[in-house]
């Protein structure tokens, strides 16, 4: 009997440690965050934001590139004070989304 719950403990580690985990994101792998399409122009605002945003160095929900002109793709972002397609405040704790800024390839992380 000690043999068998050993083995099954043993087991049930083993089953833990292999077992995938599946990162939780808020952001679909489309680049959708509540139906927010997260490109195009960003306007930054202290409350009633549409999303709520993190600035981290590692682990982003999405890579986050500046851009000047036609910020088409996911990822790409324009500031603006107005005419913005959405409106985000930055955050230290509680964020809806995490970003991480990159010179190059933005999109979902």
């Amino acid at each position: 009997m000690k043999k068998l719950v050993a083995f099954l403990s043993v087991l049930a580690l083993c089953l833990l440690i292999v077992a995938p985990v599946s990162a939780a994101t808020a952001v679909s792998r489309d680049g959708y965050y509540q139906g927010i399409k997260l490109c195009g122009k960003v306007r930054v605002v202290s409350h009633g934001a549409d999303i709520k945003v993190k600035i981290v160095n590692s682990f982003p929900d999405l890579k986050v590139k500046v851009v000047d002109s036609f910020p088409n793709r996911i990822g790409e972002w324009r500031f603006v004070e107005y005419g913005e397609d959405f409106k985000v405040q930055f955050v230290e704790s509680f964020p809806d989304i995490k970003i991480q800024y990159v010179s190059s390839f933005p999109g979902v992380a």
